[in-house]
């Protein structure tokens, strides 16, 4: 049985995973997923919830992390 999380945790876990990235320290859903204590496909819909939000992160196969496409950035 799963947790429901609340929304200010929600929104603090969002929040996290944009400082992650932005740092370079997001390498992938199942480090974050035993982080947060929740199952992969909630890290994924945390993602899309991003970038509905405007937020242009992207997994780098090259870096093996997820990334941040700043504004300028190409």
């Amino acid at each position: 049985h799963q947790r429901k999380m609340d929304y200010v945790k929600y929104e603090q876990r969002l929040a996290y995973l944009v400082e992650l990235a932005s740092k370079g320290r997001f390498l992938s859903l199942s480090q974050v997923s035993k982080t947060f204590d929740c199952n992969k496909r909630t890290v994924k819909r945390m993602l899309n919830h991003l970038r509905q939000k405007g937020i242009r992160i992207h997994y780098s196969p090259a870096l093996k992390k997820f990334l941040i496409d700043f504004e300028g950035d190409k």
